[in-house]
């Protein structure tokens, strides 16, 4: 674990939000912090972490890869996001209501399924707020 390795992982583990951060993002945080590692270093650290299983590269549609903490057990569902559109905040969405749907597939394509992704597009609260007080 380079020390480089420890403070993009530490950005991480610190977030309020689970974190879904991109590699500027993460470059931007660490130079609030002082760290003086380059925008390279750190997509290099990123695409390392991910290729270990520590972080999880997401793409939620908006021309950048993002990167959040991996489940503790690599066996279990990995959570789902909703997107709000207007915003770009990203929500975690912990229940998985596929499993069935998931099983199903499964024996009819005879296809051992690991996981599962799912997004989901649309407006948060504080945005239709916002659009009902606007109109």
């Amino acid at each position: 674990m380079t020390p480089q390795r420890k403070e993009i992982l530490q950005i991480f583990v610190d977030s309020e939000d689970g974190s879904h951060l991109s590699a500027e993002e993460v470059y931007e945080l660490l130079r609030q912090k002082d760290f003086d590692f380059g925008l390279a270093t750190v997509y290099r650290n990123l695409e390392l972490l991910n290729e270990l299983g520590i972080l999880n590269k997401v793409d939620f549609g908006d021309g950048r890869t993002r990167y959040e903490l991996s489940a503790a057990n690599p066996q279990l569902h990995q959570h789902h996001h909703l997107i709000c559109l207007n915003c770009k905040k990203i929500f975690e969405f912990e229940d998985d209501l596929l499993d069935n749907l998931e099983n199903l597939i499964s024996k009819k394509s005879d296809f051992e399924i690991v996981n599962h992704e799912v997004k989901f597009f649309g407006y948060c609260s504080d945005c239709r707020k916002r659009r009902h007080n606007e109109n």
